[in-house]
């Protein structure tokens, strides 16, 4: 038993490598003095990251991904709050089939579903650049705000509301003042991820973008291509640590519990 736990450990641990040993490798890189990438770093430098705050076309996509991740998760919750409250709440004929449309941005390959969007909201339909995106990255925030928030509902007494119902309340009045309050943290919770998925999409902003009109994601995807400075490695790890704080975020308020139990 013994050596079992032994060899259950070591896989573990080589588990861990596998999965962290790049991301270290990237943050080390980072803190290179000199123009050229490399491991390990020839001295310790914050040269880079200062760097990334000089490169306008950095700073100006950072503006352009955060409008939009917050402006689509305000469409997504506009439209998936109901949505969740409708799924959780009601039986009717349709249902499953309904759940189905709303999850299936997540079913469906990134490229596929980015290529679809550019060939109907931009070239059929001519809408604007950043129309498009934004309605991209809606439909990409919504299955997301619907799953997180159906799954808070999951756990709620809907007893509740309807002794509000039975005291006088209104329909909609009891939606906002007993529904609501009772699942905030789930929809804390829908947002975070929501706005990670956004904010780190490649797969629909590649499609989605266009003259004048980009995402940080795509922006490093082409200063990649012509450089080859650590300032991608010291981007990635200010990213790590938003996404890392977010997800403790997500823990604090939720759990991950919460994501397996439906």
């Amino acid at each position: 038993m013994r050596e079992n736990n032994r060899g259950l450990a070591l896989f573990t641990g080589l588990v861990y490598v596998f999965l962290l040993g790049p991301l270290v490798i990237i943050a080390v890189s980072s803190f290179e003095p000199g123009s050229i990438l490399k491991f390990p770093p020839s001295g310790f430098s914050w040269r880079w990251y200062a760097n990334i705050f000089d490169v306008e076309m950095f700073m100006s996509t950072f503006r352009t991904s955060m409008a939009v991740s917050l402006l689509g998760n305000l469409f997504a919750l506009l439209l998936g709050v109901p949505a969740a409250y409708a799924l959780s709440r009601y039986s009717f004929r349709g249902k499953e089939m309904l759940n189905a449309v709303f999850i299936s941005p997540v079913l469906i390959p990134g490229i596929v579903l980015g290529f679809a969007m550019l060939k109907y909201l931009i070239v059929a339909y001519h809408l604007p650049i950043y129309t498009a995106l934004l309605i991209g990255h809606t439909v990409i925030m919504l299955p997301f705000i619907i799953r997180v928030i159906a799954s808070s509902l999951a756990n709620f007494d809907f007893s509740v509301e309807e002794a509000a119902l039975s005291l006088g309340a209104s329909r909609l009045h009891t939606f906002f003042k007993v529904v609501l309050p009772n699942i905030r943290s789930g929809i804390i919770a829908a947002v975070l991820i929501a706005f990670l998925e956004s904010f780190n999409n490649v797969d629909i902003s590649v499609f989605m973008t266009g003259p004048g009109v980009s995402t940080l994601p795509i922006q490093l995807l082409t200063y990649v291509e012509n450089y080859f400075d650590p300032t991608i490695a010291a981007i990635s790890v200010l990213l790590m640590i938003i996404t890392s704080i977010l997800m403790f975020l997500i823990e604090r308020l939720m759990g991950l519990s919460y994501f397996t139990k439906r």
